[in-house]
């Protein structure tokens, strides 16, 4: 039989929980779905009861891979790594869902990710660190809130499902986990410059506890050659708002003022 060690530098702490895998199995309920990093195919094995679901499990680890092989034969296993793998290869055509208990170490490289295929990818789910699933999910004024926030509330709606405590993984983790849901909004396309609103929302919480005139200033110099001339009443009001204070659709109309300055 083969075994699994739980491997420190992959990030990897397995869920034992049955109750809780189950869980985080139904927030997916059918389609094309890919689980990120299945480990010992604790999820796995409920997705599989599935008949909505047809699933694809992608796993970096060589012993997990051995593993799933005895254990779930049926199962459409790909060895490598999500973050390098080009989805359209592994799904020419159509949406799948994401799923899975994330690596913490990864977690926000996976979201970033899902971002690139925001238009394919219908409902992403899945197990992470509590604290990153806080920042997911917060709305403006709260402290959690931040890029991860604004970038991906942009194209998802985002749900703090529930809470899992440390003792029900091997090896139990120093951090409590949340499991989230993100559904696809129905915002196809921002009403702003795409690349130039993730430039503006990360410069902004470069520096998040100062006003958005420090912040980006360096910004706004590029794009207009001179910030002091900018008479545009609105802009001004943004400038004096330190990031964590605005909403999506607030960044959206703030990127359309620094691209009208540009022109």
């Amino acid at each position: 039989m083969q075994q699994v060690h739980a491997k420190k530098f992959l990030g990897q702490h397995f869920l034992t929980d049955l109750n809780v895998a189950r869980r985080i199995a139904e927030t997916i309920t059918s389609g094309r779905t890919i689980e990120i990093g299945p480990g010992m195919g604790v999820l796995t094995q409920f997705l599989l009861q599935n008949p909505n679901i047809n699933l694809t499990a992608i796993e970096i680890d060589r012993e997990s891979v051995a593993y799933l092989k005895e254990w779930y034969p049926e199962l459409h296993l790909i060895e490598g790594d999500f973050l390098k793998l080009d989805l359209s290869t592994i799904v020419p055509e159509g949406e799948f869902n994401v799923i899975g208990n994330y690596p913490y170490n990864i977690s926000s490289q996976i979201f970033f990710k899902v971002l690139d295929y925001k238009d394919r990818i219908p409902v992403c789910s899945g197990m992470i660190q509590k604290e990153v699933a806080e920042r997911l999910a917060s709305k403006p004024g709260k402290k959690a809130y931040g890029i991860l926030s604004v970038l991906l509330q942009a194209y998802y709606d985002i749900e703090y499902l529930f809470t899992v405590d440390e003792y029900v993984f091997n090896p139990p983790p120093k951090v409590k986990s949340a499991v989230i849901r993100m559904t696809r909004n129905r915002r196809r396309r921002l009403d702003c410059d795409e690349a130039l609103f993730k430039t503006v929302v990360k410069t902004a919480f470069n520096q998040r506890r100062k006003q958005m005139r420090n912040s980006l200033r360096s910004l706004i110099e590029v794009q207009s050659n001179n910030v002091q001339c900018t008479k545009d009443e609105r802009l001004e009001y943004f400038l004096t708002r330190r990031p964590e204070q605005l909403s999506v659709d607030e960044f959206i109309e703030l990127t359309k003022l620094i691209q009208t300055i540009a022109n």
